[in-house]
């Protein structure tokens, strides 16, 4: 899953997006509000940790921007600002929700999970379909009661279809899950993916539609 990461703290900052990448995040991170703001316009993420203390835009401007424009997108307020109306004043301009530093990063990943299961409207922590179960906060993956172990690329494809099941996403789409700004994309590396989790767990498991992406069924069959 793709995260925008808006925190003009370097120190901090580069901290939170180790700590989202090693829990499987791809994440872009922007130090102004500005630059927040142009990311927002050109990508797609699925969720956005955003620091309101910003330079050239605070984070209230880049949140109301964003609101005013229809862009729904789950924000998570990361912030120093712990009064009580600064939380109201939060989460009435658009947040879905409102950590105050200092924070646990496990409960930054946590929140950030609930988020995107609450964006794709669904109840339970865990994915399921037919003998497959997926654990987010785990980073599990079983087939018929059985563990399976995925590389981290094979974990975030199989996550993002499962979460978009009944939609066809494009090579492209799922590129945009897998890699943050600057990380090298090889030509074929969503072609090896599934291949990799159609070996690992089932060759029916995700459907190719031929010139448009790929897809793992509604309902499993």
């Amino acid at each position: 899953m793709r995260i925008l990461l808006v925190e003009d703290d370097r120190l901090l900052g580069d901290g939170i997006r180790a700590g989202l990448l090693q829990a499987g995040f791809a994440v872009d991170w922007t130090q102004d509000g500005r630059a927040a703001e142009l990311a927002l316009a050109g990508e797609a993420y699925d969720a956005v940790v955003l620091d309101l203390g910003l330079p050239r835009l605070s984070g209230m401007e880049v949140l109301a921007h964003a609101r005013a424009a229809r862009n729904a997108v789950p924000v998570l307020i990361l912030t120093a600002r712990d009064t009580v109306p600064d939380r109201i004043a939060g989460l009435d301009a658009g947040a879905d929700d409102y950590l105050v530093k200092p924070f646990d990063l496990g409960e930054l990943q946590a929140r950030l999970r609930a988020l995107i299961r609450r964006g794709k409207s669904q109840a339970e922590p865990q994915l399921a379909h037919g003998a497959l179960r997926l654990d987010p906060a785990g980073r599990s993956v079983s087939w018929e009661g059985k563990p399976v172990e995925l590389s981290a690329r094979e974990y975030a494809v199989l996550h993002a279809l499962l979460l978009n099941a009944g939609r066809v996403l494009s090579k492209g789409q799922l590129e945009e899950k897998l890699y943050g700004w600057g990380e090298e994309i090889e030509s074929n590396a969503v072609e090896v993916f599934v291949h990799h989790l159609r070996r690992k767990l089932s060759p029916e498991l995700i459907r190719t539609v031929r010139g448009v992406g790929y897809l793992i069924p509604k309902d499993a069959a």
